[in-house]
């Protein structure tokens, strides 16, 4: 069995094995993951953070032996936490990496990295200060990064950055965590999901206090939430419709 790890900043996962495909993800650097199928120029993986599946280009990653997959898998994860730093690679070449790349492997790729990496401490009042960091980001389907992000890329790794596991679409985070019956039952930090008019999950975002929440929407802002959903303080109108709000820790 095939493994690889993405050795780059960002790189694009996609529905398909086509440059003009759907991006359904991102891979940041660090990231490793289970080679499924291989073609001449692409490859279909399976990420090992959260079972992702997705085409990426073969010229974007390296492969791993099994034994070495196994070893940098039991590495503790270090994820870097500046919006942008810099990796410096065995020929002294600089590589920029977003917030949110696993820098644990710097050794095994012979990069050298020493900016800021995620305390392994947790308090759940750390979730809302991650959050702000992607204020204002740019809404871009299939992103994880402060330079483009969608609503459950933008909760997935404010979550990882504090060390929680979450899966990577809002119709799969759902299925985590406990139900509250109120908002008033929410704390900052507490996931609100919204669904369409077929009832199919759609939107999330990160509940703050004073009956607000943070989310990717155009970009990620805050706006106000109540029993209805999202009311959107700019248009003055609600804009998603809330379905259940979930505790996740």
């Amino acid at each position: 069995m095939n493994y690889g790890i993405c050795n780059l900043s960002i790189v694009s996962l996609r529905f398909e094995n086509s440059d003009r495909s759907e991006m359904v993800s991102q891979v940041l650097y660090g990231d490793l993951f289970e080679l499924l199928e291989i073609t001449k120029k692409w490859s279909r993986i399976r990420l090992m953070y959260d079972n992702y599946e997705g085409w990426i280009d073969n010229k974007q990653f390296i492969c791993l032996t099994e034994n070495e997959y196994d070893s940098l898998n039991q590495l503790s994860t270090k994820l870097s936490t500046n919006l942008l730093d810099i990796i410096t690679t065995s020929t002294n070449e600089l590589l920029p990496i977003s917030i949110g790349s696993n820098v644990a492997i710097i050794d095994y790729l012979n990069h050298s990295f020493d900016g800021a990496i995620n305390d392994s401490s947790f308090s759940k009042s750390t979730i809302i200060e991650t959050a702000y960091l992607y204020l204002n980001s740019p809404y871009l389907w299939g992103g994880k990064t402060p330079f483009g992000i969608d609503c459950s890329g933008f909760t997935q790794m404010v979550y990882r950055l504090n060390g929680i596991q979450l899966f990577r679409d809002a119709s799969q985070q759902v299925t985590q965590g406990e139900a509250l019956s109120f908002i008033e039952e929410s704390v900052p930090g507490d996931l609100a999901f919204f669904d369409d008019e077929e009832g199919n999950i759609t939107h999330v975002g990160i509940i703050m206090k004073n009956n607000q929440i943070i989310h990717a929407h155009g970009k990620v802002r805050i706006d106000h939430l109540d029993h209805s959903g999202i009311f959107n303080n700019e248009s003055q109108t609600h804009t998603h419709k809330l379905r259940v709000i979930k505790r996740i820790v």
